[in-house]
């Protein structure tokens, strides 16, 4: 499902005309997830946890090595392919990346649409995932009226609405309260009981414990713990 074999990252600085002299924000990272795995994804800030995920939707390239995402080589797809790849990730990123000018209701129902989902499953998906959020009565909020955790939320339901193959959460409980954060781990884990591949970035370790699941530790951008 998703493989990396001695990757490297590197940002190219400003003013930079090559990468050679930029620091490594990925080193040598080889690891496994298989299909329907869960992977918490943990290390202090500025570990990398961020560029890892970046990797997997493609938001990012490798500077060496190579990346393996639901059976298709990373390096090798093509740009239509890559977006055709992205409508089976969910994504949620931490600074929301919700769309102002939508309802609360239309940003969740976006991915359905531009999987052209027939509209009658669009509104009966998104409701009833509304409701498990708890944004039932804030379908037609726009995003700069909905609180930071409410924001979250909607970030989480869009992510989810089109039961992706792969979940990719960027410390989606940074936000939330601890009812909230339980709720958000409740789906994520009932997500992945049916299948959806997961991987969590969270520097909170108690969350880990509550969610025992095998764990990728990073520290300067090298894995120092699989398992």
């Amino acid at each position: 499902m998703v493989r990396f074999e001695n990757v490297w990252l590197k940002y190219r600085r400003e003013g930079e005309a090559s990468l050679d002299s930029s620091p490594d924000v990925i080193a040598d990272m080889s690891f496994e997830i298989p299909e329907g795995g869960f992977r918490w994804l943990t290390g202090p800030s500025g570990a990398g946890k961020t560029s890892v995920l970046k990797l997997m939707y493609l938001a990012e390239h490798p500077s060496q090595g190579r990346i393996e995402l639901l059976g298709a080589n990373a390096a090798r797809v093509s740009r239509r392919e890559a977006a055709m790849l992205r409508r089976r990730i969910g994504v949620v990123y931490q600074d929301f990346r919700l769309l102002g000018h939508l309802s609360a209701f239309d940003n969740v129902a976006l991915p359905m649409r531009l999987a052209r989902k027939g509209e009658e499953q669009v509104r009966a998906d998104v409701a009833e995932l509304m409701r498990w959020v708890g944004l039932s009565h804030r379908l037609d909020s726009r995003p700069a009226e909905l609180s930071g955790g409410e924001q979250q939320r909607l970030a989480i339901a869009r992510a989810v609405v089109g039961r992706p193959k792969l979940l990719l959460a960027d410390e989606p409980t940074g936000n939330l309260d601890e009812e909230q954060a339980e709720r958000l781990m409740l789906l994520i884990t009932g997500l992945n009981a049916l299948g959806t591949t997961v991987v969590v970035a969270t520097h909170n370790l108690r969350l880990v414990g509550r969610y025992p699941a095998p764990r990728l530790q990073i520290e300067g951008g090298r894995l120092i713990h699989n398992g």
